[in-house]
């Protein structure tokens, strides 16, 4: 890639500080796609040794990418996502990939295959991390910011990714009692 390019792709990528999500941080600031994103990535990192079975580089770098499309199709809440919004997002990740060329074009069209298809290991454990974030994510939020069907879905969100690994079985119950206990007052 040449120098503008770089810039011009990584311009692009800015627009995921702008890119505002639907939930909300501790101090009650909308948080946004980056923002996720890299907290992801640091959840699948600090995560590694307790999961040594997992290329985790590659569930890292699903963290990192996952959301680049929303960079220009925006980002919809998962529970209003439908297959119009999903395609407009594809189309936009297309259309980022056709920024980049060579091996770095190749390596991102292969994850991002990988993420859709859900067929490998690590792309199952990165969907798992992608929606346990999430509901830690709104635990540490104030309640207020939290909308009615929250209340049931933050008990069980990400509850089937996690089945069969018994590390985040394990993670995924405890962040249960945190909504539990955050509901209760």
């Amino acid at each position: 890639m040449r120098s503008k390019e770089i810039i011009k792709f990584l311009s692009i990528a800015e627009k995921l500080k702008c890119e505002l999500r639907h939930s909300w941080t501790s101090t009650m600031r909308q948080e946004s796609v980056a923002d996720h994103s890299w907290r992801l990535c640091l959840f699948s990192w600090i995560l590694k040794d307790k999961l040594p079975e997992y290329d985790m580089d590659k569930v890292m770098k699903m963290c990192l990418f996952h959301d680049l499309g929303e960079a220009l199709a925006g980002d919809i809440p998962s529970f209003i996502k439908n297959s119009e919004d999903e395609l407009n997002e594809e189309n936009a990740i297309i259309q980022i990939l056709n920024m980049l060329d060579g091996v770095l074009k190749d390596e991102l069209e292969n994850l991002f295959m990988e993420m859709k298809e859900q067929k490998s290991r690590e792309a199952k454990l990165f969907k798992a991390l992608d929606k346990m974030e999430v509901v830690i994510q709104h635990n540490e939020a104030p309640i207020e910011t939290w909308i009615p069907l929250e209340y049931e879905l933050n008990k069980t969100y990400g509850s089937d990714e996690v089945k069969g690994i018994k590390a985040l079985e394990e993670l995924r119950e405890v962040i249960r009692k945190d909504t539990i206990k955050k509901i209760s007052g």
